[in-house]
Parts: C-alpha cells; structure tokens; sequence
C-alpha cells in the first residue's frame, strides 16, 4: 500500500478521497455513514475538550470536503456545543454545492432526546438544523425538530433517507460514534492520527460500553507531515 500525501499536488488531494466514497448513492437501503476523527498518537480525541488543538491544515480540510460533498452532518450534541460549531464551509465549497443545485450548506442532524441543543453560531447562520428528539419541548430558534416514537440511529438514519439525505459524515463525538458502529452502519471510518501524546481523562474516538469488536480493514493511507490520515471500512 503507498503512502500518499493528502495534499492536491504530489499526492491525492482531500476533493479526490472524498469523491471516491460516492457518499450520496448510499448503501443497502439506508444512507452512506462517512465517520471523520482525530485522535493523538495514544488515542486522545481531545486535549482540553476540543479536537482543535490535535488537528493540521489538511485534516481541516478533509473534515470541510466531507461536508462538501455530503447530504446531511451528522454530530452529537455534546461535540456542538464543545466545538463551538458554525461556518461550515469554505466560500468555494459553498459555490460548487449551489452550482449543482443543492443547499450551500449540507444540512446538520443531531440527536436531542431531550431537545437540550446548545446555542451555537451554526444555528444563527441560516443552516438547516434537525434535532431527533422525543421531546415535546418547544426547539431553540434555528431548529426544526423531527420527533419519533424512538430515538434510535436506524430510526433516524431511515427519516434521513425518507428525505432524500443518503449520504451522511458524521462527525462524533465518541458516544455518537459509538452507536454508530455497535448498529453496523460505519461504512467508511477516516482517522486523523496526529503526532502528540496527550494523556489525561480525554475520551477516545469511541465512548461507552464495549462492542463486539467491530473489525475493520485498512483500505488506504495518507500523510501531511507528520500527520496520518487512515481510511478504514468494515471488514467482509
């Protein structure tokens, strides 16, 4: 397997990676689910409650890439209200959605039993924000609820595919992650391992209880400086 650098020249740049996936035709019924996380080099997904400090240029614009070109970001709450979430996308990305007629921003779903969604620049900027919830409380201004009888990921990711949203990235956190794998519908996982070792009580890229495991294979690598970008899929 080569290692390439994730960059648009002397290697493959995030546009061409992402469009590979061929997010939006979905798979077996149900939307795509593209995962994207950062961990350091001892698993840490966080240094100070944030994914920031972990990332490099070119993880940023993978992460921005997916969002590109997905249907619909996925993100828990808590990793909302942790990053502070708001402009998702670059000017250009944002020219090239609208000029193949879809929204300039991919809509963003997040999993809100309680419909406790935290106020974040994302839901003053005109972006479209589900929240699955089981509440009948009244949602924050900037949020369209979508209540089902049970908030669970296949419940929700057939209400995103109802609406014509099949290919998702979704962006964590590690409990969203969690539930993700443990209900078999990580299609694609691509991992940022950065170069630090962080220590501490910071969480992993998964959260919870422990799963099968779920095994995985590696179908590609990359690199930017001392970055590695793995791209791993469910094993057969």
């Amino acid at each position: 397997m080569t290692l390439q650098r994730l960059t648009a020249s002397g290697g493959r740049s995030a546009r061409d990676l992402v469009e590979g996936l061929r997010l939006r035709e979905g798979v077996g019924g149900r939307p795509r689910v593209a995962a994207v996380m950062i961990a350091s080099a001892d698993g840490r997904a966080a240094v100070a409650g944030r994914s920031t400090p972990l990332g490099h240029p070119d993880d940023r614009a993978l992460l921005r890439e997916l969002r590109a070109q997905a249907d619909v970001v996925l993100v828990g709450t808590g990793t909302l209200a942790a990053e502070r979430y708001g402009s998702l996308l670059d000017p250009d990305q944002r020219a090239r959605r609208k000029a193949l007629g879809l929204p300039e921003h991919p809509p963003v779903a997040t999993i809100s039993r309680a419909m406790d969604v935290p106020d974040v620049p994302l839901l003053h900027e005109g972006v479209e924000v589900l929240a699955f919830t089981e509440s009948d409380r009244r949602p924050p201004r900037g949020v369209t609820a979508v209540r089902l009888e049970r908030v669970d990921l296949p419940a929700v990711l057939a209400e995103l595919g109802r609406r014509g949203l099949l290919g998702v990235t979704c962006e964590g956190g590690p409990g969203l992650l969690r539930e993700v794998a443990a209900q078999g519908c990580l299609d694609d996982l691509l991992l940022t391992v950065a170069p630090l070792l962080a220590g501490g009580d910071e969480p992993s890229i998964l959260a919870g209880a422990a799963l099968g495991p779920v095994r995985l294979r590696l179908a590609e690598v990359h690199r930017a400086d001392d970055h590695l970008f793995l791209h791993y899929r469910p094993a057969a």
